[in-house]
């Protein structure tokens, strides 16, 4: 049995979709019949992935590594402490930050995030993913109605990495910063995350509750986020619209997600 992650936006789908490309399923589907297990495994909270649930994945590797399923059974489910996720959002914002936090059932964001990110050029995956929430109300409220529920990372937007340095003096010895590759542009955007949790760590639990070697495990993303994915599967793949660095550290690059690049993948590597 081999055990196959696949992040969502910009390598299952387009960024901000919920349709995977027809190739896509059909190669899921036919590994899956030949006996191995298809999860996702996203920056996604659980609720931002539910449209994707349908399509009948074996289990998530979700919140980035923070919430973890294997069929029914969840086997991490680890939110930010209150008084960490306090801390980062008052400093974050008293340098001009914009946030959106991410609990298991739902997100919340700053006022003004979707003219902010209006005004700038450039992209990834990641922040087109955003985009396309905000502007089509994609479930997710205004911070001010935020009502406390526990979350599981913090996304940031600003415009210069000094912006940053204070929050990761006080917190970065028990949280990564993961800033995303940009292509052109100004803008940073990345994610604040517990060390203790990431995609790759997601993938070791997975193959441990199941039993399998990681040998036997494959990794399909894009960008930063997933880099702790690409670093601990077995075979590591970036798509060909990825970001530079992390093509640099995958064992293969495939096709685009607009270019049938998982199902190509999967033939290649006789996973169908």
């Amino acid at each position: 049995m081999k055990l196959i992650f696949v992040d969502i936006d910009g390598t299952l789908t387009m960024p901000g979709e919920n349709v995977p490309p027809d190739s896509a399923l059909a190669a899921i589907r036919k590994t899956q019949e030949l006996g191995n297990k298809v999860f996702l495994c996203t920056g996604r909270n659980p609720d931002m992935l539910k449209p994707l649930l349908k399509y009948n994945f074996d289990g998530v590797v979700g919140s980035g590594g923070a919430y973890v399923s294997v069929g029914d059974e969840v086997i991490i489910d680890a939110p930010m402490p209150d008084e960490d996720r306090d801390k980062a959002l008052d400093i974050l914002h008293k340098n001009g930050v914009f946030c959106t936090i991410e609990a298991k059932n739902g997100s919340w964001c700053d006022e003004g995030i979707g003219e902010f990110m209006a005004e700038q050029s450039g992209g990834n995956s990641e922040l087109m993913r955003w985009r396309k929430a905000i502007e089509e109300s994609l479930g997710i409220c205004s911070m001010r109605e935020y009502d406390g529920s526990p979350i599981y990372k913090i996304v940031i937007m600003c415009r210069e990495k000094d912006q940053l340095e204070e929050v990761k003096m006080l917190l970065g010895d028990r949280y990564n910063f993961i800033v995303q590759e940009m292509q052109g542009g100004n803008l940073i955007n990345g994610e604040i995350i517990s060390k203790e949790y990431d995609k790759g760590k997601g993938v070791l639990a997975v193959a441990g509750h199941l039993g399998v070697g990681i040998d036997d495990t494959y990794g399909f993303g894009d960008s930063m986020n997933d880099r702790e994915m690409i670093e601990t599967v077995g075979t590591s793949v970036c798509m060909e619209n990825g970001a530079e660095a992390l093509k640099k550290i995958s064992d293969m690059i495939c096709p685009s997600v607009s270019e049938d690049g998982l199902a190509k993948a999967f033939a290649q590597l006789s996973l169908i």
